[in-house]
């Protein structure tokens, strides 16, 4: 084997960042980047993208980082809305039924796709930079990293040997991570005892809507109907059955007779079985090497959580990596991705285990005194809403990181996800906010023109960030025609939901970070203040500072 020696490398292909794995994290991460104009080389093991079933739930959050990418309205075609889940008793009784009807972040909070279809949406979306190249047929032999990047060895089409030189890694390599176990970092947690088949059909022959989950004692299933007339449905594999067994024709038949009046006439796209793992790495960062998705945590499908929760790493790594890659901030910035996405990666892989147990209680009794309590509970109005508004599913709250805390012990914003409602241009169109803001750094104000409280070195500098500056009226207001400064944007409240929004907290004026999370908040008077906090938890660089990318093209 040939050994890197980086110092001496006259690589194949040279790139800013280097990104293994052509998955849904690494696609968005790619196109992340690209969008920012950093060069970015992809690795694929594979041929081709996986088109085998996998997620079949994307929430809001996602959604949103397919809007900030410039895919969300590619991506819609393949989901179905508004998307109820419904946990039945043996007896068919519905104990939980969630539908979650809100959209403070401006899509539907829970939504059915086709995975596969939307990564190829990802995929496509590359072609538009110059700067991103996409690499199948790749298998990393061996990396290393020293100070200045990182050096790969890898084998291409035929067997041939390549290399490369990037500056960083992003390894989305999957849960059997070779770049985490190369690194040796842990990746703690456990694998479920039992294993779950799958099986998607086309034209869906039962064709009701949602998705449902039976808690049969005997066999817990699920039954869930997918965009473009696709039903799946899961079954548990009991214990002393193969995948091999399960596959045959009469042993399908026996499954799909639980739930259809015919199970003969069924058209079969593709089965597979699936173990359900639990576990998160001890690190997502290690110098210049970074884990997202699969790599860095992967639980249970109860909630279609772990599609979701990969999709936060790359809205929270990507525009950090950027910054970082051309030179705007330090790479202190990158330890905040750990910071801020590890422990709800964490409380994410706990709630699909409870989601897990829920459907498949490890002893008989504990399903007997769920169908028993869950009859009453149902009853009382406080539980169907804590429910129906999924309001168990934690929600990200950074209370470290790359953002200005508050005061200990008062409510604030900081941390959380901004609210995303449909605002008023000057123009009298009716836009989403990020829409407006576009994918930037943006300073919103209430009422107030957002440059009032900084100076103009501070101006000076955010805008070399790309920051946007926002004022929010009521829409009527809209028509006075008051003067603001130039560049800043004059946006009507059409809701009411940002009046709503700054009436909560005592603060005018909130600082969002590229990905909707809020990092600081101010009047005023103390925005200046503010500004310079976020800008060092940013280790941001002045301009003049701009460190020149590796590559001027990946070659």
């Amino acid at each position: 084997m040939n050994t890197l020696h980086p110092e001496h490398l006259q690589a194949d292909y040279t790139a800013d960042v280097v990104v293994i794995g052509a998955g849904p994290v690494g696609l968005a991460i790619a196109n992340y980047l690209g969008q920012a104009g950093v060069q970015v080389l992809q690795i694929e093991k594979l041929d081709q993208l996986i088109d085998y079933p996998r997620a079949i739930g994307i929430d809001d959050e996602s959604l949103r980082t397919m809007q900030a990418i410039g895919l969300v309205e590619d991506v819609l075609p393949h989901t179905t809305p508004w998307h109820a889940m419904r946990f039945l008793t043996p007896k068919g009784r519905c104990f939980a039924d969630i539908q979650p009807m809100t959209d403070e972040f401006g899509w539907s909070r829970r939504n059915a796709f086709i995975q596969p279809q939307v990564d190829a949406v990802l995929y496509k979306g590359l072609a538009r930079f110059d700067n991103v190249r996409t690499l199948f047929s790749r298998d990393v032999v061996e990396f290393r990293q020293d100070a200045q990047g990182v050096s790969l060895r890898m084998a291409g089409p035929e067997g041939r040997q390549e290399t490369v030189r990037a500056r960083y890694l992003v390894a989305c390599d999957g849960g059997n991570s070779l770049i985490r176990r190369t690194l040796d970092i842990s990746f703690e947690g456990k694998t479920a005892p039992n294993q779950w088949i799958v099986i998607d059909i086309a034209n869906d022959p039962l064709g009701t809507p949602n998705v449902y989950l039976c808690c049969d004692p005997v066999r817990p299933y699920v039954s869930a109907a997918l965009p473009h007339g696709v039903r799946r449905f899961e079954f548990m594999v009991m214990p002393g059955e193969t995948e091999a067994e399960l596959g045959k024709p009469e042993n399908l038949r026996k499954l799909l007779a639980k739930v259809l009046p015919d199970p003969d006439r069924v058209e079969l796209i593709r089965k597979r079985v699936y173990t359900h793992n639990a576990r998160l790495a001890g690190r997502f960062r290690d110098k210049r090497v970074l884990l997202a998705g699969d790599a860095a945590h992967i639980m249970p499908v109860w909630q279609g959580q772990g599609y979701n929760s990969g999709m936060r790493d790359a809205s929270n790594l990507g525009w950090k990596l950027a910054l970082v890659a051309k030179g705007l901030a330090g790479e202190a910035l990158l330890d905040t991705y750990e910071q801020e996405r590890r422990d709800h990666a964490k409380a994410m892989i706990d709630l699909s285990v409870l989601a897990g147990h829920v459907l498949a209680p490890p002893k008989r009794w504990q399903g007997v005194l769920r169908d028993g309590v869950s009859w009453a509970l149902n009853y009382l109005p406080a539980v169907k809403r804590y429910f129906l508004e999924m309001r168990f599913k934690p929600m990200p709250q950074y209370t470290k990181g790359a953002l200005v805390a508050g005061k200990s012990g008062q409510a604030t914003p900081v941390g959380r996800m901004f609210i995303q409602p449909k605002v008023v241009t000057e123009a009298g169109e009716t836009r989403l906010l990020d829409d407006v803001i576009g994918n930037h750094f943006a300073f919103i104000a209430w009422g107030n023109d957002p440059l009032w409280g900084l100076s103009a070195a501070q101006v000076e500098g955010w805008r070399a960030l790309g920051a946007c500056f926002i004022q929010v009226l009521p829409q009527v207001q809209l028509k006075a025609g008051r003067e603001v400064p130039q560049g800043v944007i004059r946006v009507g409240d059409s809701t009411g939901r940002l009046k709503e929004w700054f009436g909560r907290y005592p603060v005018s004026i909130v600082l969002l970070r590229p990905d909707r999370f809020v990092g600081a908040v101010a009047i005023a008077q103390t925005l200046g203040e503010a500004s310079d906090g976020m800008l060092r938890a940013l280790a941001a660089h002045p301009p003049l500072n701009q460190q020149a990318p590796l590559a001027s093209k990946v070659a």
